[in-house]
């Protein structure tokens, strides 16, 4: 019953994003251009068609990618506070984007070919982002700890970070002004021509996270016993790399930076399914993510002839599911 009324509401959600926008259009016209009538080259298809319904499906997916990957770092590391940025992946992507737009300026060139403008900066945050996980997998094979291996991610991101820092320190204001506004977060920065890219990328991912579940399952009830059911804990902790490194990097690469969804909205999948087993929570997490993703979007695009940034929205969800669970684990050791 749960699923179903989720998936309700995730209906509705995804056709307010379709039907409510910073521009006004007449829910009649919007039917009419969902159902290809009217103008092909009017301008209101141009907004319905190349703007909302790819800035609709990327909440979606990114909604959900996040969550789940939220979950999975949650289980594996008995952290009811990991998330996805605390492996230093989206650190990672932001270093990528700092390193495009403020050290090279936005353009990036090699062997006869360039980038520039938005095509650079996705490219930065991805290669950013794939370093990172690369280097996190390296340390996987030399540390058998995953408390260790949590540490090293922190430690990765404070270096990016660090680093971040002293490259703004150094651009110019123009760069440090558009690093600030990518690093807000937005879910319009996928085009309907990068759309499927990003839904197969992030469609892999969740695939993967749906074939963890049943090591996921035993890693709930400790590592050792794991171990003794002939769970494979390094090949596990690798792909679980891997899904959680996939799906963290596109989201980003594209995105930005978004925060709360992934640490706090497994907690709210939890609260609704009230289950651990991962059978049931990977999927609720994919619908709950899917529909925090689109509330988010639709609260940011509400007020009139603005746009919200996604990242002043997301802690208004985040925030109060966070210091309920951190008052909720204090009462329980009490």
């Amino acid at each position: 019953m749960r699923f179903i009324l989720l998936t309700l509401l995730l209906v509705v959600l995804f056709l307010l994003n379709l039907f409510v926008g910073s521009v006004e259009i007449a829910p009649g016209e919007v039917l009419d251009i969902l159902f290809f009538r009217g103008d092909p080259e009017g301008p209101m298809r141009f907004i319905v068609m190349g703007s909302r319904l790819p800035q609709a499906v990327t909440a979606l997916l990114a909604g959900a990618s996040l969550t789940v990957a939220g979950l999975m770092l949650q289980t594996a590391f008995r952290n009811p506070l990991a998330g996805p940025s605390i492996l230093g992946i989206t650190s990672g992507a932001s270093l990528g984007v700092a390193f495009v737009m403020l050290f090279l300026g936005g353009s990036v060139s090699a062997a006869g070919w360039s980038a520039g403008g938005y095509m650079a900066v996705l490219g930065g945050a991805f290669a950013g982002s794939v370093a990172v996980m690369g280097l996190l997998l390296l340390f996987s094979m030399l540390l058998k700890n995953d408390l260790m291996l949590l540490i090293t991610g922190i430690m990765v991101g404070y270096l990016a970070s660090s680093v971040i820092t002293l490259l703004n320190y150094l651009s110019t204001a123009e760069g440090v002004q558009g690093y600030m506004l990518w690093g807000m977060g937005n879910f319009n920065g996928v085009s309907l021509r990068q759309l499927p890219l990003f839904s197969i990328a992030t469609g892999a991912g969740l695939v993967m996270s749906v074939m963890m579940i049943k090591p996921l399952n035993v890693i709930l009830l400790g590592e050792n016993y794991a171990r003794n059911l002939g769970v494979n804990m390094q090949k596990t902790r690798n792909m679980l790399l891997v899904a959680t490194g996939l799906l963290t990097s596109m989201v980003t690469a594209f995105c930005g930076p978004i925060s709360f969804i992934g640490l706090a909205v497994p907690h709210i999948s939890r609260m609704i399914f009230r289950k651990a087993d991962h059978k049931v929570i990977i999927p609720g997490c994919m619908l709950t993510g899917g529909c925090t993703g689109l509330l988010c979007n639709l609260l940011c695009v509400l007020p009139a002839d603005i746009v919200l940034p996604l990242n002043g929205v997301t802690p208004l969800i985040g925030v109060p599911v966070v210091l309920y669970v951190i008052l909720k684990k204090r009462g329980a050791k009490g």
